[in-house]
């Protein structure tokens, strides 16, 4: 049964990296539901944050294969409950709107979504929340003449309390316990 998945790869700041990585799920014929790339709070690590809907065998798959990359430091994957995601949207509405400004100024705050900025020929409004938050305006916007809109990949975090530091100390620690162990022998 499919699910969508949240995947989280935290590797070191390599060229070509995301291209390795994504020809992983190209060649299983994934498609990716969304994409960010962002730095973490551990200065030189990058964090890509990668949405599929497949099954569960498959994801395990998927994140064992992305770990066995050499600039990975570590991959995991989390369903929605486990994380707290957002996305962010930008909205370019035709001045027009302002014919019906209480009802787009409302529309706009029932939403609570801003507005950017006005010019002679349109409104940019920016919204951040969830897939359904960010639909749900796009179809109200939608009336009042909607000429551009674009979307952000999902941003998320887990809800689980371990940090990044917490992992890259474990993965230290695993490296020097093989490093010990191979001296050894």
């Amino acid at each position: 049964m499919k699910s969508i998945y949240t995947i989280s790869i935290f590797t070191e700041d390599r060229i070509g990296l995301l291209n390795r990585i994504t020809i992983i799920f190209t060649r299983r014929h994934i498609n990716i539901e969304s994409i960010t790339a962002s730095v973490t709070e551990v200065k030189g690590i990058y964090r890509y944050t990668i949405v599929v809907n497949v099954s569960k065998d498959l994801v395990e798959k998927l994140v064992g294969q992305i770990d066995k990359q050499i600039e990975v430091l570590k991959a995991f994957f989390h369903l929605s409950a486990d994380i707290v995601s957002r996305e962010i949207a930008l909205y370019k509405v035709s001045t027009a709107a302002l014919k019906e400004n209480e009802l787009f100024t409302r529309t706009v705050n029932e939403n609570h979504a801003t507005i950017l900025g006005i010019s002679t020929d349109f409104i940019v409004v920016e919204k951040t929340g969830d897939e359904q938050e960010i639909t749900r305006l796009f179809n109200e916007l939608e009336k009042f003449g909607m000429l551009e809109f674009a979307r952000s990949g999902k941003v998320a975090i887990t809800k689980p309390m371990k940090t990044l530091s917490t992992y890259l100390k474990e993965i230290e620690n695993n490296s020097n316990k093989t490093i010990k162990h191979f001296n050894n022998n």
